[in-house]
């Protein structure tokens, strides 16, 4: 998919296509690639964060009033989280922009989710930078803040690990454990498999550039894989 394909599939302006093609750039290809004159979109990202957790923010607390901070915390959590921001950016064609190595290129696995994250967030940073506040609070709106009301309904905003804990105690009568099944990548940009066990069963895996993040993960595709959250 071209730059311009890729704007008039998400019907967006865009001024500066050096930006817009930075917003895309893995660390992995620039390592790969160093005389390409590019660069990653890793200050993109930082932005973007920034930016996106403003919006967020504003956004929740305008619209429930009446929610105490950890609620709104919750939420917030639930809806940048690298699960959701990469099946987001998947489902906006981010995959088909992405520049990456040739071995990053081939894995298909789910850490591609927490890249695609990454590169939602750089998204964020760059539309930003070229077209203003106003305009990448629509571009977020329009696409991740109508999720919110079904995070909300389907208990996702819970703390996955907690909840796991406490379902599996009340229901199995034993207290979850995690284990690191694979750890791949550089320092600066590892990835963590951990699967969750209800005493010797392994109940599902999760991955995250943390063991935390992977923890978390495991916990919630448990939740989803016993039925005790709402698909």
């Amino acid at each position: 998919m071209t730059l311009e394909e890729f704007k008039k599939h998400n019907n967006l302006e865009f001024k500066n296509k050096s930006l817009l093609e930075q917003a895309f750039i893995h660390r992995s290809f620039i390592n790969e690639n160093p005389r390409s004159g590019l660069e990653h979109n890793e200050r993109l990202e930082f932005l973007g964060d920034a930016v996106l957790e403003l919006i967020v923010t504003e956004y929740l607390y305008k619209k429930y009033p009446n929610h105490n901070e950890g609620d709104l915390t919750a939420y917030r959590s639930a809806l940048v989280n690298a699960v959701t921001l990469g099946e987001l950016a998947d489902s906006l064609s981010f995959n088909d922009m992405l520049k990456l190595s040739k071995g990053e290129a081939k894995d298909v696995s789910r850490a591609r989710s927490s890249i695609l994250a990454d590169a939602y967030e750089a998204f964020v940073g760059a539309y930003y930078l070229d077209q203003g506040y106003k305009s990448v609070e629509e571009f977020i709106t329009k696409t991740l803040l109508v999720k919110t009301e079904d995070i909300i309904k389907r208990g996702l905003y819970k703390d996955a690990k907690s909840f796991t804990q406490e379902k599996s105690q009340e229901i199995f009568g034993v207290t979850p454990s995690y284990s690191v099944l694979s750890e791949e990548g550089p320092d600066h940009d590892k990835i963590f498999r951990v699967g969750i066990y209800f005493g010797e069963d392994l109940i599902a895996e999760g991955e995250g550039k943390s063991k935390q993040e992977a923890e978390t993960s495991a916990a919630r595709n448990a939740l989803e894989k016993k039925g005790w959250v709402s698909k």
